[in-house]
């Protein structure tokens, strides 16, 4: 990841996605241009979303993390490959995509990781994000609920990783 790449708070707009992400990778597998793509989202309304703008906002949002990959095995998996290993590029294409999460998920997941700890919870939370605004201006100008809300996000991404981990934790 690239350290000039900003901090951005999208995710509280284009949160982890999953159903989105999978019916856009099995359009994108098909070969469909990103045009193509948003108009049959759009058209069969595959997302269930009230308003076309927000269907072809988010259908835009999911192809940008699916491009983000820039690997066409992995949009592939997505759209075809079980459950749980799909969540797990889909997390991959997050922190490709946001330099928040990545890092999030390096300094904070990966940290627990190596030190085989399991426990994970609102102190992890708070004080990645009270070091991140302590060093960044623009994570410090974010508003009390952005924080809260990306804080909510970076947890159920946290929690799918940790309990994808913990057979591997308990296996060492």
């Amino acid at each position: 990841m690239d350290h000039s790449y900003p901090y951005i708070a999208s995710l509280t707009r284009e949160p982890f996605l999953f159903y989105e992400m999978r019916s856009t990778a099995k359009l994108m597998s098909e070969g469909l241009s990103d045009e193509a793509i948003v108009t049959e989202i759009v058209e069969q309304n595959l997302f269930q979303y009230p308003t076309e703008k927000s269907i072809t906002r988010m259908a835009k949002a999911c192809m940008k993390r699916l491009h983000a990959l820039e690997d066409e095995t992995l949009v592939s998996a997505i759209a075809s490959q079980p459950t749980e290993i799909a969540k797990q590029i889909c997390l991959y294409a997050m922190m490709k995509q946001s330099r928040l999460v990545w890092e999030f998920m390096l300094t904070v997941i990966g940290e627990k990781y190596r030190l085989r700890d399991t426990s994970f919870g609102k102190i992890d939370l708070n004080t990645f994000f009270m070091r991140l605004q302590e060093q960044n201006d623009t994570v410090a100008s974010w508003s009390d609920s952005t924080i809260t809300k990306l804080k909510q996000i970076m947890c159920m991404n946290s929690r799918l990783v940790i309990v994808q981990l913990l057979p591997i934790w308990n296996s060492v």
